[in-house]
């Protein structure tokens, strides 16, 4: 039943695939290509495995949160944040790294938001892919992954998924629907509510629900979106020369922000130099 070639998709596909919304302008299919198409090639592998800082923030803001959980009475002591930094190793890590972190920490450790909670779930941020879940109607079937930061249940016994978030990106209610969808499956018939919590700026979003039909449409749309990446895989796989075509580019400004400008013959940057529409006219920046 859960074969590899099977089609799948989580919310980074779908992030991948298809752009947030405001974000049209520089979204681009090529990036896809190189994750999940070239992923395997030694230069797309080597720029996969870098960390960058903000990236590294959120590991360990995430890995901070369960050890002050999984050494619940450092939350009461005075050196709980000094524990919980040792073991993260923060004293190795870089000084602005280092320096956001531990501000993480001492607003967790003096607001936890989790403390008194029944907490079902609640991920170090180390464990690799979570176990798929296998979803089939009788016109589609695909694997759904969805690795969820914690699931905890609220005194009225709804449950709760949290995912944490650090740095200034906006919340993207998509990955709350993937979630939702997923609960739908591990614990059925559970009243259920998805949020997001950034650990940095202690800002909560709002409660996001789904109802019965809104589910039904959703799991459609992810079937199309694993139907529709399975297809462009193989397509690649058969003409790898076709990857431009299949896996279109996007070249612009915000090529800057990519992690493959360096070996993108599309790109309109290049780390070391700079491009010569920049040298022309110098574009509005665009953030992160």
């Amino acid at each position: 039943m859960s074969t590899p070639d099977r089609p799948f998709v989580s919310y980074h596909l779908w992030s991948l695939v298809a752009p947030a919304k405001g974000q049209e302008h520089w979204h681009c299919q090529m990036r896809r290509g190189f994750i999940k198409a070239r992923q395997h090639e030694p230069q797309v592998k080597a720029l996969l495995a870098k960390v960058t800082p903000p990236q590294r923030i959120g590991i360990l803001a995430q890995k901070g949160v369960y050890e002050f959980h999984h050494h619940l009475h450092w939350l009461t002591q005075s050196d709980g944040v000094e524990k919980v930094a040792h073991l993260l190793g923060l004293s190795h890590a870089h000084d602005v790294v280092k320096q956001r972190v531990l501000q993480i920490l001492q607003r967790y450790h003096h607001t936890p938001l989790l403390l008194g909670k029944r907490i079902l779930q609640l991920t170090s941020g180390d464990e690799g892919y979570p176990k798929p879940i296998v979803i089939e109607q009788h016109n589609y079937c695909f694997r759904l992954y969805a690795a969820m930061d914690c699931v905890f249940i609220e005194s009225d016994s709804t449950l709760h998924i949290l995912d944490f978030k650090t740095g200034k990106s906006a919340f993207d209610r998509r990955q709350a629907l993937v979630y939702l969808l997923a609960a739908r499956y591990l614990y059925p018939g559970k009243r259920a509510v998805a949020s997001f919590y950034n650990l940095e700026i202690c800002k909560k979003s709002e409660l996001i629900t789904i109802n019965n039909q809104e589910f039904v449409s959703l799991e459609y749309e992810l079937a199309n979106i694993a139907h529709k990446h399975q297809q462009d895989l193989h397509k690649y796989q058969s003409e790898t020369r076709n990857f431009s075509q299949i896996f279109p580019p996007n070249p612009g400004n915000h090529c800057r922000f990519c992690p493959f400008n360096s070996i993108c013959e599309f790109s309109e940057f290049k780390p070391g130099i700079m491009p010569k529409v920049v040298q022309q006219h110098t574009p509005t920046p665009v953030s992160e």
